[in-house]
């Protein structure tokens, strides 16, 4: 595992920024951006648009690494370039960003209120590129829908087993069991996936950390015992629907919770914006995401 970036995500302040739209979610954040569905034909056409959205934002002069501690990327991000390096290449060595790979292949069906992950075929061969790549840890997206023991034990198991199998490659995982924000039994949800949690952080061998990504709590710091966990090295949030209004205004209110936003953090670029209207914009953008991170 990388020290250096290691030492940045346990002692730095900031918060991660979450460039990694797949597939599924492309054509909505590329329609939020400004580009039409009618503007590009098939995937590659797509793709093309987003990575060019992603580059424009890792590029920008307002996105730097004192306030924007690291970056999710899409696989196809990963392999691609950025101003000429490799994605985590210029995160890291030009921004001092510190690069994670978005690892899972989408949701299951849904079962016992929640989706657990797809299959992810070959994920060694993943997590081997990343390495060579130079990205430091993973996420992995998996969604509970209700108060549902089984559901909820279903999604936090599975993806401590696959984190396992990540810090086996010298990777951080980032665990992400998001709980639905519309969900009418959110908060009863939200007392059983931190037990959840909880077990099975102390099944995990002495000295072994991850990551977590989290819904914002239904109650104000509902997540500081594991936020101080001596397993857990950074508990993340993500925006899960909220404005990026509501989702800072939430997070302020979580003392040692930093954001992870994806949608968020994207609301209100545009592909129609000249290059400075477009740096100003996600420089405020970065600023309050970065303000509310830091209580």
């Amino acid at each position: 595992m990388n020290q250096d970036m290691l030492a940045k995500v346990r002692s730095h302040t900031g918060f991660i920024a979450a460039l990694d739209q797949s597939g599924g979610s492309t054509p909505k954040a590329l329609l939020a951006y400004g580009v039409a569905e009618d503007e590009y034909d098939g995937d590659d056409e797509m793709f093309d648009h987003i990575h060019a959205m992603r580059s424009r934002i890792c590029t920008s002069r307002s996105f730097d690494g004192g306030r924007v501690l690291g970056a999710i990327l899409f696989e196809m991000t990963m392999d691609r370039e950025i101003d000429g390096r490799g994605a985590a290449d210029y995160l890291w060595n030009v921004k001092g960003v510190v690069p994670f790979l978005k690892c899972d292949k989408g949701l299951a069906d849904e079962e016992h209120d929640a989706q657990v992950l797809k299959p992810i075929p070959d994920l060694n061969g993943l997590l081997e590129r990343g390495l060579r790549k130079g990205v430091f840890g993973t996420k992995m997206r998996s969604v509970i829908k209700a108060a549902n023991q089984s559901g909820v034990d279903a999604v936090v198991d599975q993806q401590f087993a696959i984190g396992k199998q990540i810090l086996a490659f010298g990777l951080m995982p980032i665990i992400e069991p998001e709980v639905d924000i519309h969900s009418p039994t959110k908060a009863e949800a939200e007392v059983m996936l931190k037990a959840a949690i909880l077990r099975n952080l102390d099944a995990l061998d002495d000295g072994v950390e991850v990551m977590l990504k989290l819904s914002l709590p239904s109650v104000d710091g509902f997540y500081s015992e594991l936020i101080s966990h001596p397993k857990i090295l950074k508990v993340v949030a993500l925006s899960g629907g909220y404005s990026r209004s509501e989702a800072n205004e939430i997070l302020s209110r979580q003392p040692g919770m930093i954001a992870s936003f994806s949608r968020a953090l994207t609301e209100g670029l545009s592909a129609q914006q000249s290059e400075a209207e477009f740096d100003a914009t996600l420089d405020s953008t970065i600023q309050s995401i970065a303000d509310a991170s830091s209580t």
